[in-house]
């Protein structure tokens, strides 16, 4: 179906006038008439609306032009399972199961890949081939690929073993020496820290995917080190149980 007939069947499918759906998008009615003759279609921001009113994604309205698929775990993307913003509009990227009221739902590329595997995986489809397959595929996603854009797999290991030569050499007290960096999705681990000012803040950004790991302190109390790093900054903390009481230790520009 093309945009014009969708608008349509939708319009009248909710029982609305033109001119009712007019007002609840903010144009005139004029503007409805030309989309449903196929003048025109509705801006962005108007798309946004109409698909947050009628609950359906902008591709629906748009006659479905792209075959969607979740950037964080490969899954065909319908509009009862997209996911959605914390504002109720659709976020056509994700699926509603790896992103969900403004957050992502996996810490790791590990942890996405031993869910799938742990799900997946059957008698015909044996867990080392699961393995095996998501372990190639799930890199290529939007979401994951971030580093993997540095050049490909060697470059990005080399980028990898760069990032873990300076945390170590950093040599913070109490901290082990770094061996590995996993993906980390900012969103678990976007801590809050006190300033010796008293102004909290956050140095992360929810929405990103860093390099990182968490270190058990060798010092002991029940503290870790978490550590985290991107092409632009390393930074380590150090906190208790779930992410309890964190304190900033480094955050330095590379």
């Amino acid at each position: 179906m093309e945009t014009k007939d969708i608008i349509f069947e939708l319009r009248t499918k909710h029982g609305l006038s033109q001119d009712m759906l007019a007002e609840k998008v903010f144009v005139t009615r004029q503007a409805v008439s030309r989309w449903e003759n196929g003048d025109t279609i509705p801006n962005t921001d108007t798309l946004k609306l109409l698909s947050k009113l009628f609950d359906v994604s902008i591709n629906t309205l748009l006659g479905s032009p792209r075959k969607l698929v979740c950037q964080c775990c490969g899954m065909p993307l319908e509009d009862e399972n997209i996911s959605r913003e914390t504002d109720g509009f659709f976020n056509e990227e994700y699926c509603k199961w790896c992103y969900a009221d403004g957050h992502f739902c996996y810490s790791s590329l590990e942890e996405l890949t031993d869910f799938l595997v742990n799900h997946m995986s059957n008698d015909h489809w044996p867990a080392d081939q699961a393995r095996a397959f998501f372990e190639e595929q799930l890199p290529k996603l939007n979401y994951w690929k971030r580093y993997r854009d540095l050049g490909g797999d060697k470059k990005f290991e080399a980028f990898k073993q760069q990032l873990i030569r300076e945390f170590n050499d950093l040599h913070v007290d109490g901290m082990p020496r770094v061996q590995t960096l996993s993906f980390l999705m900012g969103g678990y681990i976007n801590l809050e820290y006190t300033l010796p000012s008293g102004q909290k803040v956050k140095f992360l950004d929810d929405t990103a995917t860093y390099l990182g790991n968490q270190l058990e302190c060798e010092q002991g109390g029940g503290r870790c080190f978490g550590i985290a790093a991107n092409m632009d900054f390393l930074l380590v903390c150090t906190y208790g149980k779930d992410g309890a009481n964190p304190e900033l230790v480094i955050y330095k520009k590379r």
